[in-house]
């Protein structure tokens, strides 16, 4: 009888209706919501990537363990400089995530690494008038959302002027402010070094193993070695990596939201694809450093840059073609000042935009980003999200030249 009249007053109590017109604005709310989010993941999956586990090899250079041997040697060896004090690792050091930490690198006539390096007294001070790039992940140059890109057309510096990793490694050889000095003239340092190295016994022996033929030392082999290399610098196994893979733990929300204010402000127009690169040139107005004589006017004297990759930026800063900013935050900044909205005129320092560009010369893709609103904090997380810190940082002990691993760290 209790649950008879039980069952009886819940019949007899009428239930709350929803509105017809309410419920209609709450299901349009949800699915609006629901769109957003859906629209967000699909986007970041259609214009950014996880890298490959490995890059591709050039047909004329697969990669064996006796090349990748040889140019670990040659990398770290200052035989390949002028005045045998630099070495590729000098700039380009595991320490420094395969950079040096410098706004502008200091090379020939140079002693100490990263920030601690210095110019020698009495010796002639030419500082490299471009940031050091890091050569992690160097050799997925090139691989943009729109596919691969063959590795003889990988493009390669600030200016584009090189392409393909094997001519890369060579032209800091022939760089008066990289490499060579003074020692020889720029048309003579390719046949100086191959000659030091033909006269060294256990280098000859390598070359011999790693190419083969009837005279394996020589310029193009040298490049070959040193790419061969450089391709197993490989750090691909970032958060977003995992995230991208489908462990959709591996970043945290602030990163994910981080991840959405990227795509919602226009960042992913030209920093796309696994290594987060167009490798396009951009005009950005990028103030001169206060460092070098004359104004750096980029790619045809257009002041346009290429766009760097932004994977493993915290152990790479400072930032830009020329270092101009220190941190993340800095560099956020500079983009909000330039994009719409922005404008303002700055003298040559840091936070200034460079007057020697106009503002309509400024790349469109840049003056259209939407930096309006709060979320620099969460895009900074997401941009923590692409470093690896899992990447070869062996040091050979020593080297056959018998010179000091890495160039003159020491006075």
């Amino acid at each position: 009888m209790r649950t008879h009249g039980l069952r009886r007053r819940q019949v007899g109590r009428p239930r709350r209706q929803i509105p017809a017109p309410v419920l209609v604005l709450l299901i349009g709310c949800v699915t609006t919501i629901l769109t957003t989010v859906g629209l967000s993941t699909t986007a970041a999956q259609a214009r950014l990537a996880a890298l490959p586990a490995q890059p591709a090899a050039p047909p004329d250079n697969p990669s064996t363990p006796e090349r990748v041997a040889l140019g670990r040697l040659l990398f770290w060896d200052p035989i390949l400089s002028g005045q045998k004090d630099v070495a590729c690792a000098t700039c380009h050091h595991p320490s420094l995530g395969y950079a040096d930490g410098l706004d502008l690198s200091i090379g020939a006539n140079g002693v100490g690494l990263g920030r601690e390096r210095s110019f020698l007294p009495e010796r002639p001070q030419r500082m490299v008038k471009r940031n050091s790039q890091t050569v992690l992940n160097v050799a997925f140059n090139g691989l943009t959302s729109g596919g691969d890109v063959s590795t003889t057309a990988a493009p390669m510096f600030w200016d584009l002027r090189v392409r393909t990793l094997e001519a890369q490694a060579l032209e800091p050889i022939k760089a008066l402010d990289e490499m060579r000095g003074g020692t020889y003239p720029e048309d003579r340092a390719l046949a100086a070094v191959v000659a030091r190295l033909n006269g060294n016994r256990d280098y000859r022996r390598m070359f011999a193993r790693a190419f083969g033929g009837s005279t394996p030392v020589n310029d193009g082999n040298l490049g070959r070695a040193l790419a061969a290399f450089q391709r197993t610098l490989v750090a691909s196994n970032t958060p977003f990596d995992r995230y991208m893979r489908g462990d959709t733990t591996a970043m945290t929300p602030d990163q994910v939201r981080g991840m959405d204010r990227f795509q919602q402000i226009g960042c992913v127009n030209c920093h796309n694809g696994p290594m987060f690169s167009d490798f396009a040139a951009h005009v950005l107005a990028v103030p001169d450093s206060s460092k070098l004589p004359e104004s750096d006017s980029g790619v045809n004297k257009t002041y346009a840059f290429r766009t760097p990759s932004l994977r493993n930026l915290s152990t790479t800063a400072p930032y830009m073609h020329n270092g101009a900013f220190a941190t993340l935050l800095d560099v956020v900044d500079f983009y909000r000042r330039i994009s719409r909205g922005g404008g303002r005129r700055g003298g040559g320092g840091a936070r200034g935009i460079n007057p020697q560009v106009a503002r309509d010369q400024i790349d469109p893709l840049a003056r259209q980003l939407n930096m309006r609103g709060r979320g620099e904090q969460d895009l900074v997380a997401f941009l923590r999200a692409l470093d690896d810190s899992e990447f070869d940082r062996s040091v050979p002990e020593h080297v056959p030249s018998g010179l000091p691993v890495g160039g003159r760290l020491q006075r």
